[in-house]
């Protein structure tokens, strides 16, 4: 079964900036799901690196390292070489993602990352099936608010305030079942009725966060519906430390 949409992408650049960006995107989503590439950025806040240099030697031997360490348990943070080249780099799959998949979206992603990045020393990528992000500076254990962008579909339901409510309390169920004690996925799925129709979610953090500020991440994700995505019958918010997404159409397995 799929389900084919449209969808628009907005980016949400830092804080101070005054511009948005906006992009349209058609994708093609099926409860298989596809390891559709979603967004990537590049930071030049961390400066540029030279061909040949320490800094690319370590990035070069850490991607490896993240494309084996990853798939055995969805997620891996790695560091490689001594300051001031050193290197630091996480990648996470989708929680319901199996080995298989998470190592092919990995064999797809850092190789992109690295074209799309050439000479960045800091840059994320993410895909339906995982992210990887890497960075001179240890970002581990920080909630990340730099990088940040929405998907939501173009189509509207009919009563937006009561989806809206319905939605935000999905996601907020399923904030409190990611993160409570014993969940070391830090992720979450969940349905809610909705009359003859049901919401789908999902809420995912990256591990190198605690459980309390996996929450505070997701509950500031959270937070912006519905300026995110008013009415929509699906929407993400996706970030470099949390996630949610929903959908009227079971795109992930429910636990």
């Amino acid at each position: 079964m799929s389900s084919s949409s449209s969808f628009k992408r907005i980016v949400s650049l830092p804080v101070l900036a005054l511009a948005i960006q906006l992009l349209f995107i058609h994708s093609v989503l099926s409860q298989s799901q596809d390891n559709a590439f979603l967004y990537h950025k590049c930071s030049d806040i961390e400066g540029n690196f030279t061909s040949r240099s320490p800094y690319e030697s370590n990035l070069n031997s850490l991607f490896p390292r993240l494309s084996y360490s990853v798939p055995a348990n969805g997620f891996a943070a790695l560091s490689t070489g001594n300051k001031p080249d050193n290197v630091n780099g996480l990648g996470l799959c989708r929680g319901d993602a199996s080995p298989s998949d998470c190592r092919t979206c990995l064999a797809t992603a850092i190789p992109e990352l690295r074209k799309k990045c050439p000479n960045n020393k800091a840059g994320i990528i993410w895909y339906d099936n995982c992210l990887v992000k890497y960075s001179s500076t240890n970002f581990f254990g920080k909630i990340d608010y730099e990088n940040r962008f929405y998907l939501y579909n173009v189509n509207n339901v009919s009563n937006p305030a009561l989806f809206n409510t319905q939605t935000k309390a999905l996601l907020t169920e399923l904030t409190k079942k990611a993160t409570a004690g014993g969940n070391q996925k830090l992720f979450a799925t969940g349905e809610k009725s909705l009359g003859e129709k049901k919401l789908y979610g999902l809420v995912q953090c990256t591990r190198d966060l605690r459980s309390d500020s996996c929450k505070a991440c997701l509950d500031g994700i959270i937070g912006e519906l519905p300026n995110c995505c008013d009415g929509k019958e699906g929407g993400r918010v996706v970030g470099g430390s949390c996630n949610f997404r929903y959908e009227i159409y079971p795109f992930v397995k429910i636990a």
